[in-house]
C-alpha cells in the first residue's frame, strides 16, 4: 500500500523536474540567441565638400547728414542714381539691384542726445545687390573705392550690413556627400568588427544629421565647407 502510494507521489516530482530542466534549456537559449542579437556596434560617418558660393547679397550703403530733409533728399537720389550707373557699367543687371527707403534718424528726437547737434538728421541709404555673379561682384566690391571720383563713399565694416555669400545647390551633392558618410561609417564598423574578431552583419539602424553649411575661414566667405555625419548601427555576428 505506502509502495503504491511512493510510486504515485514520485511521477509528478519527476515530470516537474524534466519541465524545470526543460524550461531553464529554453531560458538559457533564450537568452543566448538575445545576446547574440544584441551584439552591435554603433558608428559615425563624416563627409565633408568644399563648394563656391553661388549667390551673393551686397548692400551697398552710405550716409548722409544735414539740417534740410529736401536737400539731403535730393542728394540721396543723385547719388543713388550714380551708384547704380556704376554697378550696371560693371556687368549688373538692373533686375540684381534694389534700391530700399533710406533710413533717417532725427537727432533732435533721440532721447539721451546732446542739446548741441551739429546735424540734425543722419540718414542711411541701402542698394542692395543680389546675384548669382559671385566672382563679378567681388570684383566690383574690390573696386569700390573708383566711386569716391563720382563723391559717393561707401560705408564699410558695419556688422549690420554685412555681404553674405550663399550655397543654394546643396539638393545636387546631397546623394553624393551622403554615399561617402555612408561608406566611411562602415570602414569605421569593418575595423571594428576585425579587432573584435567578429564579422559585420545587417544595418540595424540609421539616422542622416542635419546638413551644414559655414564659411571655410573668416578670409573667404565665398568659399563654404559643407557638412554631414550619418549614425549607423550594424549588427555583429561570429
Amino acid at each position: 500500500m505506502g509502495s503504491k502510494v511512493s510510486e504515485k507521489s514520485l511521477f509528478p516530482g519527476i515530470f516537474i523536474m524534466l519541465g524545470l530542466i526543460f524550461l531553464g534549456v529554453f531560458i538559457k537559449s533564450a537568452v543566448i540567441s538575445f545576446k547574440s542579437y544584441d551584439r552591435v556596434v554603433n558608428v559615425k560617418g563624416l563627409a565633408e565638400m568644399e563648394v563656391a558660393a553661388n549667390k551673393v547679397v551686397w548692400p551697398v550703403v552710405y550716409k548722409e547728414i544735414g539740417n534740410d530733409l529736401s536737400t539731403l533728399y535730393k542728394e540721396i537720389n543723385n547719388k543713388n542714381g550714380k551708384i547704380i550707373s556704376y554697378l550696371e557699367s560693371k556687368g549688373l543687371d538692373a533686375t540684381e539691384i534694389s534700391i530700399s527707403a533710406p533710413s533717417i534718424i532725427d537727432m533732435n528726437a533721440e532721447r539721451y542726445q546732446s542739446q548741441n547737434v551739429t546735424y540734425r538728421y543722419n540718414i542711411t541709404s541701402v542698394i542692395t545687390v543680389t546675384s548669382d555673379k559671385v566672382d563679378l561682384v567681388r570684383e566690383i566690391i574690390s573696386g569700390q573705392s573708383e566711386l569716391l571720383a563720382h563723391g559717393v563713399a561707401l560705408l564699410d565694416g558695419d556688422y549690420q550690413y554685412q555681404t553674405r555669400y550663399l550655397y543654394t545647390l546643396l539638393n545636387d551633392i546631397k546623394p553624393t556627400m551622403i554615399e561617402e558618410a555612408t561608406k566611411n561609417a562602415r570602414a569605421s564598423a569593418e575595423k571594428f568588427a576585425k579587432d573584435s574578431n567578429s564579422k559585420l552583419g545587417k544595418i540595424k539602424r540609421a539616422s542622416q544629421g542635419q546638413f551644414s553649411i559655414s564659411d571655410r575661414d573668416a578670409n573667404t566667405p565665398h568659399i563654404k565647407t559643407v557638412r554631414v555625419v550619418s549614425t549607423i548601427e550594424y549588427m555583429l555576428r561570429d
